[in-house]
């Protein structure tokens, strides 16, 4: 089971730090090591969020969330993703922009710098809706009751997430971006451009999370209609299949789990930037960290964990949570990448310690209810 699901990602590892012995050396073998390591561990949450949406799909689209969707998150965010921010923010070609990643290092890591306001707006805005509407979702397993329970309770009024999310957004527009962070330790106003992408992370959301969602609540009516549908179909000689719905929600799904993962790898292509701005040995070393989160995020929903540890989900949401306010917080002061890892190692840790205390607990009553009902029958009452 282990190398079955790892196996990629075991592969990938081999090739990569090879590749890039002959490229750099083995500095360049010691750099994408430690770039592996520092995604996986940014990334562990996205890892159990994943995994909760993943298990909702088929073992198709669970293959295709390992191939295809792989591929996206390590050329398309880890490669692709840096140089389109370059080109934005310079206003040149791609081309260009690649030429400068490749021959001109120093300033493709100012300019990526400073475009870092706009993609923490962005992704901060996404990563904190995510948050906001598991918070307020009246659930039948809580966790932190005492914060969960009055918050499920405020999350009957429409829009909350939405409101408070802009409130947020308009308190970091006209605060930390005011004196947004840029290369060589400037400040300069930023506003509007923290504004205007945290919008768009908004939009984004409210789009992508909508139509998944969408499409998921049409699919579990068909599936309970799917019996009554097929001997309709025997009856009148007609075939009626749930395939194609059932496409569109796991597309949907799939599109919402691809722009969580490019969320949620912001900060590790940022990071990243502490260590090296080369941007081939960038792409070896999250290339490898992402490929062992997305094998994760499969074994998880293969082995059930989320089934049997339940207040794993609400760590990593906690978990997004802290992310969002870091990156918000991120536009003016730099955090060091550790922090940020060890924020979410330590809330999804908690929930996993939790989880198994629970577990014990149930285990122990039942055991006591077992006994009782024994020694109930062996005296004959």
């Amino acid at each position: 089971m282990l190398l079955k699901t790892f196996g990629w990602s075991f592969a990938v590892t081999a090739l990569g730090l090879v590749a890039a012995v002959f490229y750099g050396g083995w500095e360049a073998f010691g750099i994408v090591a430690i770039l592996s390591v520092l995604e996986i561990s940014l990334s562990f949450d996205n890892a159990v969020v994943n995994a909760g949406i993943l298990k909702k799909m088929s073992a198709f689209w669970q293959k295709i969330f390992l191939t295809i969707g792989v591929l996206i998150a390590v050329f398309g965010m880890r490669l692709v993703f840096p140089v389109v921010i370059v080109a934005i923010s310079a206003k040149i070609g791609p081309i260009d922009a690649v030429d400068l990643a490749l021959n001109d290092k120093d300033q493709y890591q100012q300019l990526v710098t400073d475009a870092h306001p706009s993609i923490a707006a962005f992704g901060g805005m996404f990563l904190l809706m995510i948050f906001l509407d598991f918070i307020f979702e009246d659930r039948d397993i809580q966790w932190l009751r005492w914060i969960e329970r009055p918050l499920s309770k405020l999350g009957k009024v429409d829009m909350l997430s939405v409101c408070i999310a802009l409130i947020v957004l308009l308190i970091t527009a006209f605060t930390f971006a005011t004196h947004a962070h840029q290369h060589g330790g400037a400040h300069v106003d930023k506003a509007q451009t923290v504004l205007i992408s945290g919008i768009a992370g908004l939009i984004t959301y409210m789009v992508v999370g909508g139509l998944s969602g969408y499409f998921e609540d049409k699919l579990e009516e068909e599936e309970e209609r799917e019996h009554e549908a097929e001997e309709e179909a025997a009856r009148t000689g007609k075939q009626r299949s749930p395939v194609v719905l059932a496409g569109k929600a796991a597309f949907f799904m799939f599109l919402y789990l691809e722009v969580l993962d490019a969320s949620f790898s912001f900060d590790g292509v940022i990071g990243a930037f502490a260590i090296t701005n080369d941007i081939v040995l960038m792409a070896l070393g999250l290339g490898i960290g992402a490929m062992y989160v997305r094998s994760l995020t499969v074994y998880l929903v293969r082995q059930g964990t989320l089934d049997d540890y339940v207040y794993l989900e609400h760590g990593a949401h906690y978990a997004i949570g802290a992310l969002a306010v870091i990156l918000m917080i991120t536009i003016q002061y730099q955090i060091n990448e550790v922090i940020t890892g060890l924020v979410g190692v330590v809330l999804i840790g908690w929930s996993f310690l939790s989880s198994v205390r629970r577990n014990r607990a149930l285990a122990a009553a039942e055991g006591a209810q077992g006994s009782d009902e024994k020694t109930e029958v062996s005296s004959g009452v």
